[in-house]
């Protein structure tokens, strides 16, 4: 029995499984215990890097800022040549600009004309603001109150040569590779892109340029799965409409299997004649869990097809999406070796509207999050929620998720939202 088999025979053999009906908390949780990262790393040129996962930390090769150097435009001096209280006259040197630094030690008496980041010149400690000081041709009066060492950037203090300046495992920012390339560095190390296939099951469903006969429907499944997919960074591997036809289906999940790390289905996890997905699993490969408690999105199976991990999805749009976004996401961004993968804040807000829920079940319905003229935020539902209107999930910014005991929600009552934008 391989390591997938033994866990999910443990899994099944706890007193709080139910593979019919499974916790989404513990479905996250059991989901997370089969993750391990791609293995396989490479080299790409730094404006290659954006959203890729750093495979090794980023070690600076020299001190940030590389010397003490001046935060204001003013006057570099000797801080023993200030008085505390009183005013002090010193004679002006030079100017070190920021890459045309002064020549030569500052000797007592004097001080230096300087710019932001320029190079604090020899002897001196302290940078006087242009404000606090008076110019008369070489002569400089400085007043009283100043601080040693103030407005005065040291070497090094940003990074340390030999300090790690960003750690493996991150997703890199905009920011990043603006420090990467302070550092002069122009490769980094990360990990290949994740590989997902994925296709959609039904006799029912035709693609985009096809002509629906009677009783079919456009498949859109493929191509929202194909946008959050991308989102997420992933090499896509879209496979098409697979007919509910054994030898068609068991081809394709041997297919898909054999070419990703993941593969994703929508349609065919739930109970019905013509759904084979479940049994083929049993054949190819080991089914840990097949449904959730939770709505839209109950019929959601994780399992795996020899190395491939599989997430079968429902076959309703909006409960596609669903379970994408609870289930799916953070599984592809820790296989994708982000460590942490960073949770999605929810937060609460009173909802406007009066929301159907029955006892039993977690439950995500689409809302639209909004503030009014007041500044004060609130929730509202976007309307139906059944879980084959798309246009429910194309209408909402955020989630209103109503635990598992909630019931009916008036209007007034505070609800936990999460946020849309920034999930995926």
């Amino acid at each position: 029995m391989n390591e997938l088999g033994k866990n999910a025979h443990a899994i099944s053999c706890a007193d709080d499984y139910d593979p019919n009906s499974m916790p989404v908390v513990k479905a996250r949780e059991v989901i997370a215990r089969f993750l391990n990262p791609v293995a396989t790393i490479e080299r790409v040129g730094v404006r290659a890097a954006l959203d890729r996962v750093l495979a090794e930390d980023v070690v600076s090769p020299l001190n940030v800022p590389a010397h003490d150097n001046s935060a204001m435009d003013g006057y570099a001096v000797r801080f023993a040549d200030l008085k505390g209280d009183g005013e002090v006259t010193l004679k002006m040197a030079g100017t070190s600009f920021a890459g045309v630094p002064f020549q030569g030690p500052v000797k007592a008496g004097e001080c230096v004309r300087i710019m932001t980041g320029g190079v604090v010149p020899q002897g001196t400690d302290t940078i006087v603001m242009q404000e606090h000081a008076k110019a008369d041709k070489d002569r400089i009066a400085i007043g009283g109150g100043h601080r040693q060492g103030q407005h005065l950037r040291k070497a090094g203090e940003d990074l340390a040569t030999g300090q790690v300046a960003l750690k493996c495992g991150i997703a890199l920012r905009p920011a990043d590779i603006g420090l990467i390339s302070s550092l002069g560095i122009g490769e980094v190390t990360v990990y290949r892109k994740l590989r997902v296939a994925f296709f959609s099951t039904g006799d029912e469903l035709v693609s985009i340029g096809s002509q629906p006969k009677e009783g079919q429907i456009f498949d859109s499944n493929r191509y929202t799965l194909h946008g959050m997919l991308t989102r997420l960074g992933c090499e896509v591997l879209d496979m098409g409409v697979v007919r509910d036809e054994p030898a068609l289906l068991e081809k394709a999940f041997r297919d898909a299997a054999s070419a990703a790390d993941v593969v994703i289905t929508s349609g065919g996890v739930s109970v019905g004649e013509a759904d084979f997905v479940k049994v083929l699993l049993d054949k190819l490969g080991e089914v840990v869990f097949w449904k959730i408690a939770m709505k839209p999105g109950r019929p959601l199976a994780y399992g795996k097809i020899g190395h491939a991990h599989f997430f079968g999805l429902p076959g309703n749009p909006v409960s596609v999406m669903v379970t994408f976004y609870q289930f799916v996401r953070d599984a592809l961004l820790r296989l994708s070796g982000l460590d942490p993968v960073p949770s999605i804040p929810t937060f609460k807000v009173p909802c406007i509207s009066s929301l159907k829920k029955a006892p039993g079940r977690t439950e995500f319905q689409r809302g639209v999050l909004e503030r009014d003229s007041h500044g004060t935020w609130s929730v509202r539902v976007t309307g139906e929620q059944g879980s084959g209107i798309l246009r429910s999930m194309s209408e909402a910014n955020c989630f209103i998720i109503l635990p598992t005991d909630q019931g009916n929600v008036t209007p007034g009552t505070m609800v936990e939202v999460q946020v849309l934008e920034g999930i995926v």
